[in-house]
C-alpha cells in the first residue's frame, strides 16, 4: 500500500456510544519523539556529538559526500536515545521530521546501508574502498569519554571513587572471538565496563575466554593518567568485586598513589582467621531469636604465591538463618580513613549501583553485537556509549530537581522523549506543536528552563 492509498484508507473500529471510531493516516508531517529536542539542546550545548563525530577519518572524495560524518553520527546516536536499536529502523526513521531537526538536515537522511559503512570500514584499505571510507580512531573514542566526565565536574570536588565490572553480551552468530563461557552458560563477549558515579569512562568489548580483569590495567593506567593530566592531585579509589583483586592492579595502584578497594575470594585459610569472630556472629543470632547478626573485624594477609606482600583484608563475619555468611574485601585504604565496618558497608557495598549503570546500557542496546568482526561490535558499542553520555548530561544538568532527576534512560526516553508532536515547516521556522495531553509538560517544562539558565 502506497502513502496515497493508506491516507485513503479508513479504519473503521468498535464504537465509542453512539459515536463511530475512525482513523485514517493522514496527520501530516508527525513524529512520535519530539522530546529529543531536549537531548539536542544538550548536544549543541556540550559538543559532544561534534567531537565524536571528529573520531571519525573521512577518507571519500568531498564533492561526492551526500551526508557528512557529523550527519551520519548524530543520526545513530539519536536513532539509539529515541529507542531504535537496529540500523533497519532508520530506513523508516530517516523520514520522520523531527530527525531532520536533531541531525540539522532538510533532505532525507541516510539509509541503513550508508550508516553501516561508520562500522565496517578497516583503517588498512579504507582509502582505496569504494564505498566502506569512514574510519574510527579508537583511541580517539576512549580520550572523549574521560574527557565528558572531566568537563562536568565541579571546581571542588572530594575522592573520585572508580568503579570497574564485567558483563556478558550473548551472541547469536558466529560472530569473531565467539566463545562460550561456563559461568554464563552461552557464547558471549565479556566487556569491560569503568566508571565514576553516573559516568562512563571506559566500555571495551572482550573476548569471554579471559579472566575478568584481563586489561583492567592497561585502561586504568590510561584513566588516571588523563584524570591527572588536568588534576594531578586528585584523589582516586578503585572500587570492584574479587575478579579484579589481582597482584599487578593492586602493586601499581600502591605504586602511583591510588586506593583500591575489592572484594576478595573466600577460602579456607581467610574462614579460619575470621573462626572467632563468626562464633560471635552466630552466638549474636541465637541470643536475639534468629535475627541476621554481623561482627565486622580485620588483619594483615597475604596469599601463599599470587600476592607480593601483606595487605589489609576486612570481614563480615555474618550469621543468618541459612548458616554463616563470611565475606571479605582487601584495600590499601588505612583505618585513619575508614574503620573495618564503614569501610564494608558505606564503602564497598555501594558498588552495587554500577550495576544499574550497566542495566542502562543495555536499554541504550549496548547489547547488540550483530555484526560479524569485534571492531564493528566495538563501535556499536562506543555508540550506545554516547547515547549515554548525552542522557547522562540531560539528567544531570536538564533534570535535576524534578522526578526524573534519577530516572533510567528507559523511563526519561518512556516520559520525557516519547512525545508525539506536528511538525510544520516554513521559510523563517521550523515548529513542531506537542500534544495537549502530554503528562509531563511540568517535568519538560523544568528542564527547558535549566538547560536555559546561564
Amino acid at each position: 500500500m502506497d502513502e496515497t492509498e493508506s491516507t485513503r484508507q479508513l479504519y473503521l473500529f468498535q464504537p465509542l456510544k453512539q459515536r463511530s471510531v475512525e482513523a485514517r493516516f493522514d496527520g501530516g508531517r508527525m513524529t512520535s519523539d519530539g522530546g529529543s529536542l531536549l537531548v539536542r539542546e544538550v548536544a549543541e550545548r556540550t559538543g559532544i556529538l561534534k567531537t565524536f563525530a571528529r573520531c571519525f577519518i573521512d577518507h571519500r572524495d568531498p564533492d561526492l559526500i551526500e551526508h557528512t560524518v557529523e550527519e551520519l553520527v548524530a543520526q545513530r546516536v539519536y536513532g539509539i536515545i529515541c529507542g531504535y536499536e537496529d540500523l533497519n529502523d532508520h530506513d523508516q526513521v530517516r523520514h520522520d521530521p523531527i530527525f531532520s531537526a536533531l541531525v540539522g538536515k532538510e533532505e532525507v537522511l541516510a539509509s541503513r546501508s550508508t550508516l553501516n559503512r561508520l562500522e565496517l570500514s578497516r583503517p588498512a584499505s579504507a582509502a582505496e574502498e569504494r564505498y566502506k571510507k569512514i574510519v574510527c580512531d579508537f583511541k580517539k573514542v576512549e580520550r572523549l569519554l574521560v574527557t565528558a566526565f572531566l568537563d562536568s565536574l565541579p571546581k571542588v570536588f572530594g575522592r573520585l571513587i572508580i568503579d570497574l565490572d564485567a558483563t556478558d553480551f550473548t551472541l547469536y552468530g558466529h560472530q569473531e572471538g565467539r566463545f562460550f563461557h561456563g559461568f554464563y552458560g552461552d557464547y558471549c563477549y565479556l566487556p569491560l565496563y569503568i566508571t565514576c558515579g553516573d559516568h562512563l569512562l571506559a566500555a571495551k568489548l572482550r573476548v569471554s575466554n579471559i579472566d575478568a580483569a584481563a586489561g583492567a590495567l592497561e585502561e586504568v593506567q590510561r584513566i588516571v593518567m588523563q584524570i591527572r593530566g588536568r588534576y594531578p592531585h586528585a584523589k582516586i579509589l578503585l572500587r570492584a568485586d574479587s575478579g579484579f583483586a589481582r597482584d599487578a592492579l593492586m602493586t601499581w595502584c600502591e605504586e602511583n598513589n591510588v586506593d583500591y578497594l575489592f572484594g576478595l575470594a573466600k577460602n579456607e585459610r581467610l574462614i579460619k582467621e575470621i573462626q572467632n569472630s563468626l562464633a560471635q556472629a552466630e552466638q549474636l543470632f541465637v541470643s536475639s531469636g534468629g535475627m541476621p547478626a554481623r561482627v565486622f573485624t580485620e588483619f594483615r594477609y597475604q596469599t601463599l604465591d599470587s600476592w607480593s606482600q601483606e595487605r589489609r583484608v576486612i570481614a563480615k563475619a555474618e550469621y543468618l538463618e541459612k548458616g554463616s555468611n563470611p565475606r571479605f574485601v582487601v584495600t590499601s585504604l588505612s583505618k585513619r580513613t575508614a574503620q573495618a565496618m564503614e569501610l564494608y558497608e558505606q564503602w564497598y557495598c555501594k558498588r552495587g549501583d554500577m550495576e544499574n549503570r550497566i542495566n542502562e546500557q543495555l536499554q541504550l542496546f549496548a547489547h547488540r553485537m550483530s555484526t560479524n568482526t569485534m571492531r564493528a561490535n566495538q563501535i556499536r558499542l562506543w555508540f550506545s556509549s554516547v547515547a549515554y553520555l548525552l542522557l547522562t548530561q540531560l539528567r544531570l544538568k536538564a533534570l535535576k530537581g524534578t522526578a526524573l532527576a534519577r530516572a533510567h534512560v528507559n523511563t526519561i526516553r518512556n516520559k520525557l522523549i516519547k512525545i508525539g508532536a506536528r511538525v510544520s515547516v516554513s521559510v523563517r521556522r521550523f515548529y513542531v506543536s506537542f500534544a495537549s495531553a502530554f503528562a509531563f509538560q511540568e517535568v519538560f517544562n523544568a528542564a527547558y528552563a535549566n538547560l536555559r539558565a546561564p
